[in-house]
């Protein structure tokens, strides 16, 4: 049932109805293998007499004494027969209602690589996650789209099939099962030798302590997130495709202190933009971080772009008319089209239904196979963004400590960073930023760094002096944890007396 034989048939049927004047052009054969393996299950035996019998009502229709529509083999084929068959086939289709993988769609490429067919895949496979963006991809259950798929794959142009088919053609040749294995033990080596796991309840940041130590440093690195870190309350307002963020009126005071101590330097990254960024920190002599680090801001200077292309956000049309579609139908959503990323944010939309919403969301998001684009897609506990591959804000501040380093601003090494932030998951890499065996001295050792071009910036850390901190998250790898604003604005003020004239610092 799962393989939508019945909806296949019918599909067919349709295609059938709608172009018979292409008897006199070109002949059309669908040639379905069923391999039985159920036959002792009354429900597949029902589901087989089902088929004959619309196999026979299709084939009486439009069949001739010269020629019938549907080949229909209850039997197995051995593997070198079904090859030969993949590669003469000029469309496979396949229409699974729900499915794992399915191996026969990347057969069926493997075999191609002469004839250039056309793949027509079944948004409920797995791989349509991946092959989606050289395939057509239908819902099985719309017969009519099933059919005009076929009259679409059977008239698309050489060009237009060959370009489809080099695009799966190398993934499948590049992503074998062996690839697949290795890059897993690689990852899962990583995972556990580089990152701790997140922490369930980690333990409150002591304010005091942090302020001390600030006040004993020489040379201090402050990263500061944005929203829900150093925002005041958001409003909702229906309608709205943006949210309306601004700086929290109680720490406006304390961060120009802060900003305007020579000794520290403030970092402040953030997913927005570079307008709202701007709107909010013009007045503040600090680094801006927008769009996750895809554009940097030295304190006094222009907007530098790290590494945007147009050609990197093509994806952006697709996906925002998947945004659109649910921030219709999700009352309280809305959705964000930023430079380079989109987000669709459901924090204010009844939270069952949200989460609805958000896993159909993600289904359609697969069916644009983002995964073969120079794209992620980055959940949050409620919001779903869409951004550039590669792009995190640890990286951002890995470029921002290189910039400092080219400017030779920093005259003696940092002996204190707090780094703090509603931060999400993909993001935790802002967290590791030091390494507790580098000496006074040494060069820093980032997470983003590359050997040609690592920052040689000097660290004196060690775990009294380095804090990280979350913002309103329970699991986090971060060392500590702040319940909200109210706590930030209680920590920045601490902060800004000690660097005030006349305190220890």
């Amino acid at each position: 049932m799962i393989k939508g034989f019945l909806q296949k048939l019918l599909a067919f049927e349709k295609f059938l109805e709608k172009n018979e004047e292409l008897d006199s052009e070109y002949k059309v054969v669908l040639l379905q293998i069923a391999v039985p393996t159920r036959s002792d299950v009354p429900e597949y035996r029902k589901l087989a007499s089902q088929v004959h019998e619309l196999v026979a009502r299709v084939n009486g229709r439009f069949g001739t004494l010269k020629a019938t529509p549907i080949l229909h083999l209850d039997q197995t084929v051995d593997f070198d027969s079904l090859c030969a068959l993949y590669a003469i086939t000029d469309v496979a289709l396949i229409t699974s209602l729900r499915d794992g993988m399915n191996l026969v769609s990347y057969e069926y490429v493997a075999c191609q690589e002469s004839n250039k067919g056309v793949l027509i895949l079944s948004e409920f496979a797995g791989a349509a996650q991946s092959l989606g963006a050289g395939a057509i991809i239908v819902n099985p259950w719309d017969i009519v789209e099933v059919a005009d798929a076929i009259k679409r794959a059977l008239d698309m142009p050489t060009e237009e099939r060959e370009k489809n088919h080099r695009h799966n053609y190398e993934l499948v040749s590049r992503h074998t099962a062996q690839d697949w294995a290795e890059n897993y033990v690689c990852d899962l080596h990583n995972a556990t030798s580089k990152a701790p796991l997140p922490a369930i309840h980690t333990a409150v940041l002591p304010i005091g302590e942090a302020a001390a130590q600030y006040g004993q440093s020489n040379n201090r690195l402050l990263i500061l997130g944005f929203n829900a870190t150093l925002t005041g309350q958001i409003q909702f307002v229906e309608g709205r495709t943006d949210i309306e963020l601004k700086l929290n009126p109680e720490l406006k005071q304390p961060l120009k202190t802060l900003c305007d101590n020579e000794n520290t330097t403030v970092v402040v990254v953030s997913g927005y933009g570079r307008s709202i960024l701007d709107e909010n920190f013009a007045d503040y002599k600090l680094w801006l971080a927008a769009e996750n680090g895809m554009f940097l801001r030295q304190p006094g200077e222009e907007w530098i772009t790290m590494r945007y292309e147009q050609e990197e956000i093509s994806w952006a049309g697709s996906v925002k008319k998947v945004f659109e579609y649910f921030t219709q139908r999700t009352p309280r959503s809305n959705f964000e089209q930023r430079e380079t990323s989109l987000v669709w944010n459901y924090k204010y939309a009844d939270v069952q239904f949200g989460r609805n919403q958000a896993t159909d969301l993600l289904q359609h998001l697969g069916a644009y196979s983002l995964s073969n684009q120079s794209s992620v897609i980055v959940q949050g506990s409620r919001s779903i963004e869409v951004r550039p591959t590669g792009v995190t804000k640890g990286k951002a501040v890995d470029e921002i400590i290189r910039e400092l380093d080219l400017r030779n601003t920093m005259a003696t090494p940092i002996d204190y960073v707090l780094c703090i932030g509603h931060f999400l998951a993909k993001d935790e890499d802002i967290y590791t930023l030091p390494s507790f065996d580098v000496q006074p001295g040494a060069k820093r050792k980032g997470k983003g760094c590359q050997a040609e071009d690592c920052s040689s910036v000097k660290f004196d850390l060690n775990p009294k002096n380095y804090f990280s901190c979350t913002v309103g998250r329970e699991h986090s790898v971060a060392q500590y944890n702040l319940e909200g604003t109210n706590e930030v604005v209680s920590l920045l003020q601490d902060l800004a007396a000690a660097a005030a004239p006349g305190s220890m610092s």
